[in-house]
C-alpha cells in the first residue's frame, strides 16, 4: 500500500493538474500553436512563473502523463515476482498503468486528448516518435534486465514493441473514428491482451 502523499505534495499535484487540464482545453479550442504560456497561466489561475516551476515549455505538458505511466512500468518490472514470466511480467506492468488511467475520467480524457493533438499538428508528430522510440527502449532494457533468464535484449524488444505497438495502433484507430476516451482506453486494453497472449504463446514451449 502506497504513502498518503502530504499536505505540500497534494497542492503540488492540484496545480499540475489545474495547468495540464487549462493547457489541453485551450489547445483543442484555441489550437496547440495559437496558444501562449501566459494563457494557460491564467486560465489556471496562476503565474507564469508559476507555470514554468512545473513544466518547462507547453510541449512539456503534453508529456507528462506519459512519463508517469512509464515510471509505473518500470518501476512494476524492476520488482519481478518469483517464477514470474516476461509475459506475465509485462501484462501486469502495463495492466497497471490501465488500472491507473481507467480509475480516472479527467486523466482518461487528458491522454485522449494529447493523442488527438498528436495526429493533428503536424510540430508533435516528431517529438512523440523520439519519445515512444525512447519509452519502449527504456521497457525493453529494463524487461531484459528482470529477466535475463528468458529474453535476451533484442526478444525483449520485439516484446515491447509488440505491446506498445498494438496499445498505440488501437488507439489512435479509435481516436481516429471519434470514439470517446472511455471506449479508446478499452481498445488499447483489448489490443494489449491480443499482444500477450502472442507473446505467451510464442515462449511457451510445445507440450
Amino acid at each position: 500500500m502506497g504513502e498518503v502523499p502530504g499536505l505540500r505534495e497534494r497542492k503540488k499535484l492540484r496545480t499540475r493538474r489545474a495547468l495540464t487540464a487549462a493547457a489541453l482545453r485551450l489547445f483543442m479550442e484555441k489550437g496547440y500553436e495559437q496558444t501562449t504560456v501566459s494563457e494557460i497561466a491564467m486560465t489556471a489561475d496562476v503565474s507564469t512563473r508559476t507555470f514554468f516551476s512545473y513544466f518547462a515549455s507547453k510541449e512539456e505538458v503534453l508529456l507528462f502523463n506519459s512519463r508517469e505511466n512509464l515510471g509505473r512500468v518500470l518501476r512494476t518490472v524492476a520488482e519481478r515476482r518469483s517464477g514470474e514470466s516476461a509475459a506475465d511480467l509485462l501484462a501486469r506492468a502495463v495492466g497497471a498503468v490501465f488500472d491507473v488511467v481507467s480509475a480516472d475520467a479527467e486523466i482518461e480524457w487528458e491522454i485522449a486528448s494529447v493523442n488527438h493533438l498528436i495526429m493533428t499538428v503536424p510540430s508533435l508528430r516528431a517529438h512523440a516518435l523520439l519519445l515512444l522510440f525512447d519509452t519502449q527502449r527504456e521497457m525493453a532494457e529494463a524487461l531484459h534486465r528482470a529477466c535475463p533468464d528468458e529474453l535476451d535484449l533484442v526478444e525483449a524488444a520485439a516484446a515491447v514493441g509488440g505491446v506498445v505497438g498494438a496499445v498505440k495502433l488501437a488507439g489512435f484507430i479509435r481516436l481516429n473514428r471519434g470514439a470517446p476516451p472511455a471506449e479508446v482506453m478499452a481498445a488499447c486494453r483489448r489490443a494489449a491482451e491480443m499482444a500477450l497472449a502472442g507473446l505467451r504463446a510464442i515462449s511457451t514451449p510445445p507440450a
